[in-house]
């Protein structure tokens, strides 16, 4: 049963008013229609189409190697689930990044193409100059800072940022840009949760945290990492709420073993 009974879209304006009416922002990852449209069911405020579906689709070790093509297509499934939901598409790593121009077209043409509400792009004051442009030409962005999987071979692995306060300085600094530059919501990945309360308090915008504390506007997660999907992986950010990876498991198992006993299908199942 949905915990929403509106039935119209999420826009980036209602999400801000979320802010403004201190009402906690749920996001989570999706990259397909069947499961977008369960996520979607359920209430969610915002499916993320993150380039983590290089890891949990593709099955890289990276989110570097997924492609804009590949991002649009995953993204129109996601956009066709969502009755509710607002759509945001990250743009992958390559794509904005060169110059301010290929960051516009890359953006509009996912807009165009996949038929999300929004983009999103990782980094602060270097590429400020694209995202006020990218905005400017109508394509909303999500900001993201703190831990940056783009940046990892830059940062040399995924562990906390802003540790130090200097580094704690720029992030705020940032953040304090990407708020006035117009951006509708900051992601704030894996850093101390005083600091992600004090940007969150700094900033317009709704701040929605992944491994950021509990004073952010909001909270997002990767499906297949809180349905208990992903194995193996358990940050300390992250909360289970079920252990499908079992249940798939032993349903995948029961169905080989019907199989090989002839047991499947049955009489009642034949025509």
């Amino acid at each position: 049963m949905s915990v929403h009974t509106q039935s119209s879209r999420m826009t980036t304006s209602k999400i801000r008013q979320m802010k403004v009416n201190g009402e906690k922002i749920t996001m989570l990852t999706s990259y397909d229609f069947t499961l977008a449209s369960l996520v979607d069911e359920a209430g969610i405020d915002m499916m993320l189409v993150g380039d983590s579906a290089s890891n949990v689709v593709c099955g890289n070790q990276y989110t570097l190697p997924i492609t804009v093509d590949e991002m649009i297509f995953l993204t129109k499934g996601v956009v066709r689930a969502a009755q509710h939901a607002l759509v945001v598409c990250d743009m992958p790593f390559g794509s904005y990044q060169v110059n301010e121009e290929d960051g516009v077209r890359n953006a509009i043409r996912i807009l165009k193409e996949s038929g999300c509400d929004a983009v999103k792009l990782e980094g602060g004051e270097e590429i400020l100059p694209t995202i006020r442009h990218i905005i400017q030409a109508g394509v909303p962005v999500c900001g993201h800072l703190g831990l940056t999987p783009q940046s990892v071979n830059q940062f040399g692995g995924y562990g906390l940022r802003a540790k130090e306060e200097a580094e704690a300085a720029k992030l705020l600094h940032d953040a304090k840009l990407l708020d006035e530059a117009g951006c509708f919501c900051i992601v704030l990945e894996k850093i101390p949760a005083d600091l992600a309360k004090r940007v969150t308090e700094a900033v317009s915008c709704p701040t929605i945290g992944i491994g950021a504390g509990n004073a952010t506007d909001g909270q997002v997660l990767v499906l297949h990492d809180m349905l208990g999907l992903n194995q193996g992986f358990k940050p300390k950010f992250l909360r289970q709420f079920a252990h499908l990876a079992d249940e798939v498991k032993n349903a995948v198992g029961e169905y080989a073993k019907a199989v090989k006993e002839s047991s499947f299908p049955s009489e009642e199942e034949s025509y």
